[in-house]
């Protein structure tokens, strides 16, 4: 009886979302053509990310090696977004990495990944934010800043003072934020922001390679004394010099921290009811743009750390700042201008993917009904509005700047890595003509109607999917899960691996040796011959590479950065198994 109950708990974690039940959702008012999703798409990557990760990461974390983290977040990224545009050729409806994990995986790891890129939109409202404060304040010379401590202090808490000009801006944003129009009165405004980005970030790659100095990559420790920085033989928080001054760690760390970068594309999943020909336009935009923001990233990162030394670079107004270093003022107001532009219409939209993403788990139960209220005017979510803009406002009290860029980076690392999970899963999945309720049956009955054995796990007998090696691949793709977060966790030790411990090698061997014994029992298993707009190459290892890189980077952030991820994450499980495992449609 009591196993009973618990294998009935467990089926109602990993119910899926039956494709045939979702539909397309049109607009005729709307109508994306794939370079207008890739404009979109560039709008949402070129935000926030590139004019704070060179103050936060190249001034001390990575120092002029700024460029391979922007490389390695980029490589990260690529390979998440090919799994992405797979993937929505195969499920060409909107919901983005919480529908298509719903209809892969289950409902638990669908709520996991939603509520973790909640809390991530969340982050992100409050960094940008945050950065439009710091560098307007910049711009006034700290004016707003000591007025406030200098007017306020003898009244208020010390604590109150230092944060109340961003809670202000915090304040009236959000209530900017409440009669948003719908999107596609934005889209002619994102179309001149993104052209206004790119002309701007031109000028300053042209103008960062002309006046950079390659000196810039190679500092000893007499530049630092002559710049009267270090007087001693140990130069501390700056580094041991050179190109890469704070060594591998730092690569590492601030490759976790620039995967913020390219944190944008996903949007465009949503978008698939309003694209004309989403199975093929979808899966084109994301890759070309992830391909167009990589090399702008790579070309400004390597400017500006040419341009001045890296530990002059301050965060909230980095790039204007490195105009007035070389001594070009005019150039410094015209940066200026578009990076609060940039900011100021990211601000505008910066609640529209929290709020498709409340009403669609609300509406599928596993939210309180209550935050899919919408007012009539203006299609907003009400409550939503209200409660997630009070959490960003008080995460702008309590969090730093870079804090908030790895929270920002947490929910979309592993919606990405889930996503890769899908197209591994679905890629060997036999097809369903005949409806999901057969399809649910054969998933249930095929392994035990046909029998397991070992000659059949490694040589399945048939070029086509069946159910059984459906079933397999879903369950070894599961279980790569764990040693492939293992592997990453002791990896994360690597001076200790380096040093040559025993103990530590053998646990190396031991997983990689179950995980290429599981790759190689999904490699045998015949993959699905449908016929798709786009398709990921190399599978299995592609999407098991993808999570494999997306968990080492997640390894490199802080404990202070999961500590409030675990805090937001036991408020999500309070919810769903109060509310969301019991009113769930899917039931």
């Amino acid at each position: 009886m009591l196993c009973q109950a618990f294998r009935r708990f467990g089926q109602k974690l990993v119910r899926i979302l039956p494709k045939e039940q979702q539909r397309p959702e049109t607009d005729t008012a709307i109508s994306l053509s794939t370079l207008d999703l890739v404009v979109l798409s560039v709008d949402h990557i070129l935000g926030a990310g590139v004019y704070v990760l060179a103050g936060e990461v190249a001034s001390n974390q990575a120092g002029p090696s700024f460029v391979i983290c922007i490389l390695v977040a980029g490589l990260s990224s690529v390979l998440a977004g090919l799994c992405y545009a797979e993937i929505s050729s195969q499920v060409p409806h909107s919901g983005s990495a919480y529908l298509y994990i719903f209809i892969t995986i289950g409902e638990i790891w669908a709520f996991i990944t939603a509520w973790n890129l909640i809390f991530s939109y969340v982050a992100d409202t409050a960094m940008v934010v945050r950065t439009w404060n710091l560098a307007f304040d910049y711009l006034r010379e700290n004016r707003i800043s000591q007025t406030l401590h200098e007017n306020i202090a003898p009244h208020v808490s010390r604590v109150l003072t230092e944060y109340l000009d961003f809670f202000v801006v915090g304040l009236v944003l959000f209530l900017m934020e409440l009669p948003t129009l719908r999107i596609n009165n934005f889209l002619l405004v994102s179309r001149a922001v993104t052209m206004l980005k790119l002309l701007i970030l031109s000028f300053i790659i042209i103008t960062g390679f002309i006046k950079g100095d390659l000196h810039n990559w190679k500092l000893t420790e007499e530049d630092y004394i002559k710049a009267g920085l270090n007087d001693t033989s140990s130069l501390g928080p700056l580094g041991y010099g050179g190109f890469v001054p704070f060594g591998f760690e730092g690569i590492l760390r601030g490759a976790a921290t620039c995967f913020y970068a390219f944190i944008g594309f996903d949007n465009i999943v949503t978008r698939a009811g309003e694209a004309q020909n989403p199975q093929r336009s979808i899966p084109m935009s994301i890759v070309v743009s992830l391909l167009i923001c990589f090399f702008v990233y790579f070309s400004v990162s390597a400017a500006l750390t040419l341009m001045l030394p890296y530990y002059k670079l301050q965060p909230g107004n980095t790039l204007p700042e490195a105009f007035l270093h070389i001594g070009w003022a005019p150039a410094y107001y015209i940066v200026t201008f578009g990076f609060f532009c940039s900011l100021s219409a990211r601000i505008l939209g910066f609640m529209l993917p929290i709020k498709q993403l409340i009403y669609k788990m609300a509406t599928d139960g596993l939210l309180f009904p209550v935050l899919a209220w919408i007012h009539a005017g203006t299609y907003t979510p009400i409550m939503a509005s209200v409660i997630f803009g009070i959490i960003a406002a008080v995460m702008i009290f309590f969090f730093k700047l870079t804090d908030l860029l790895d929270l920002r980076s947490i929910g979309s690392l592993i919606s990405h890595s889930l996503v890769a999970l899908c197209v591994l899963i679905l890629r060997y999945q036999p097809e369903v003509k005949n409806g999901a309720n057969e399809a649910e049956m054969q998933e249930e009955n095929g392994p035990s109607a046909e029998r397991l054995t070992l000659q059949r796990l490694l040589f399945p007998g048939s070029s086509t999917p069946t159910p059984l090696s459906g079933w397999v691949v879903r369950v070894c793709s599961l279980l790569l899960v764990l040693p492939l977060t293992l592997l990453c966790l002791v990896l994360a030790q690597w001076p200790v691996l380096l040093s040559g411990d025993p103990v530590w090698i053998s646990l190396v061997v031991v997983l990689l040796v179950f995980i290429t014994g599981l790759t190689g029992v999904i490699w045998r298993q015949p993959q699905s011959s449908s016929r798709l707009h786009f398709k990921v190459p190399a599978v299995p290892l592609l999407p098991l590479l993808t999570i494999f890189v997306n968990i080492c980077l997640m390894m490199q952030l802080t404990a202070d950065t999961w500590a409030p991820v675990g805090i937001w994450m036991l408020i999500g499980f309070a919810i769903y198994f109060a509310h969301g495992i019991q009113h769930s449609l899917v039931a």
